[in-house]
């Protein structure tokens, strides 16, 4: 595959991804926890680093998963106790984002891994960190591990799907007969940390956070039905990533700023032209109604 080719694939399993696990962090009015979880992996991967001395490896994941969950779990805890939710995300993934960049600062500065890495991601670079895979051949292991991630992401969503559905939409009821919804919420979130850690290399915590949320956002203006906005939302993942790379190279500027841009072009053009919510859409339902 040619090098545009290998980039191309590893955005779109990004938004194919986030796509996904976003649809469920929107209906579950969770939006701002991508946020979090997204700058929060950064401490997990630094402490990662340096308790194994390396950049690349399954440790990586594990350690950023790990962070996602401390989160998650400090974020509930802090609710629980009084705080506003609000007030819980911000005062929580500040808090760790700011301790992951002074350990990046004081600790593993000369490891290649630095703030506007974490911002930015190096989407560039990712056809040239290979691995050797059975059948295959050569494939960048960013490639590797994102589809090991669509896989694991696919699996929990069709297999649980009735649960997600319930408990998204009416967690009481959901409760009520019988469904361990505090297990499926921290499942959850063990799956938006696993998605996010995934996607942070390769794009940076800017794309996370566009390809987790709008995506999602976009695809909840066209429809009522959750694997419409599924499927609408991994696709609008996969168009972000294709227009903001050819953006990008025509303006000759970042590839992840562009696609997490395209994201939001995307999103403006739903809000004007989707007919179930869309500005237009209600516009005809008022003069129906009127006529």
């Amino acid at each position: 595959m040619s090098y545009t080719g290998w980039i191309l694939l590893t955005a779109s399993l990004v938004g194919l991804s986030c796509g996904l696990v976003g649809v469920l962090l929107i209906l579950r009015r969770m939006a701002m926890m991508a946020d979090a979880i997204s700058h929060t992996v950064l401490l997990g991967i630094v402490v990662a680093y340096i308790v194994t001395q390396q950049l690349s490896g399954v440790h990586m994941l594990i350690g950023a998963t790990i962070a996602g969950l401390v989160t998650a779990l400090l974020i509930q805890w802090f609710h629980q106790v009084g705080v506003q939710q609000e007030a819980s995300i911000g005062i929580v993934f500040t808090t760790l984002f700011a301790i992951g960049v002074i350990l990046i600062a004081t600790k593993v500065g000369n490891a290649h891994l630095d703030v506007k890495h974490t911002l930015m991601g190096e989407i560039t670079f990712i056809p040239w960190e290979k691995v050797h895979v059975p059948f295959l051949g050569e494939i960048p292991e960013a490639v590797v591990i994102l589809l090991f991630v669509l896989l694991v992401v696919l699996f929990f969503v069709i297999a649980f799907y009735k649960e997600w559905k319930l408990t998204s939409f009416d967690p009481i009821f959901a409760a009520s007969i019988g469904i361990p919804v505090t297990l499926m919420h921290y499942v959850f979130m063990s799956l938006v940390s696993l998605t996010s850690v995934a996607a942070f290399d390769a794009v940076g915590a800017i794309m996370v956070i566009a390809m987790l949320i709008t995506p999602a956002a976009a695809a909840y203006l066209w429809t009522d039905k959750l694997y419409m906005m599924l499927i609408l939302s991994s696709l609008f993942g996969v168009l972000s990533a294709f227009m903001g790379y050819y953006g990008a190279v025509w303006l000759d500027t970042s590839i992840s700023g562009a696609m997490a841009f395209a994201t939001g072009i995307i999103f403006a053009i739903s809000f004007l032209i989707a007919p179930r919510y869309g500005i237009i859409g209600k516009r005809r339902k008022i003069q129906v109604a009127e006529n």
